[in-house]
């Protein structure tokens, strides 16, 4: 297999009130769809407009991230309801500073730094732990949820910052 090229996929939070949201949209949409028959075509029109609203709430509901590692860069790019694919942003290995687990003791020297928080990973803490911190330029700060073959192909790359204790 070549080290130089890993791919990971990982399913993203549930949006629970997203999904309130289309369920409740859908059931609106039949609403007026059936009251359309007493109302008139102003029932038609709203039950259209729910209806179309349910589809766009239902494209963001469920969200994956896709990882890329080539080439000493990590690209991850935000997979809505596995069709549409949006790339979120490009990481250079040599700009970052550490990656490391969660909860490492190699983290805590960064723990004062005021960095932006972005989460693309699983978002919430699994048991065991497998989500990975990343400090990036100084002034961000990103979560990740890796496989062990790009964390593998991470370190190989950078053994200095890449740590998996």
């Amino acid at each position: 297999m070549n080290e130089g090229y890993v791919e990971c996929l990982v399913k993203g939070r549930p949006n629970y009130l997203a999904k309130i949201g289309k369920v409740l949209l859908i059931a609106l949409a039949a609403l007026f769809f059936i009251g359309s028959m007493w109302l008139g075509t102003w029932a038609m029109i709203l039950a259209v407009l729910t209806g179309t609203g349910a589809y766009i709430v239902s494209m963001f509901t469920d969200v994956e991230y896709e990882y890329l590692y080539l080439d000493k860069e990590v690209t991850v790019d935000k997979v809505y309801n596995k069709s549409r694919r949006k790339r979120v942003a490009t990481f250079k290995l040599d700009k970052m500073e550490v990656f490391a687990p969660v909860h490492s003791y190699q983290l805590e020297k960064f723990g004062a730094k005021q960095a932006k928080p972005t989460d693309y990973s699983i978002g919430y803490e699994d048991k065991p732990d497998l989500r990975y911190i990343m400090y990036y330029e100084g002034n961000k700060q990103i979560l990740f949820s890796p496989n062990e073959a790009m964390v593998k192909a991470m370190k190989n790359a950078s053994p200095r910052k890449v740590f998996t204790d």
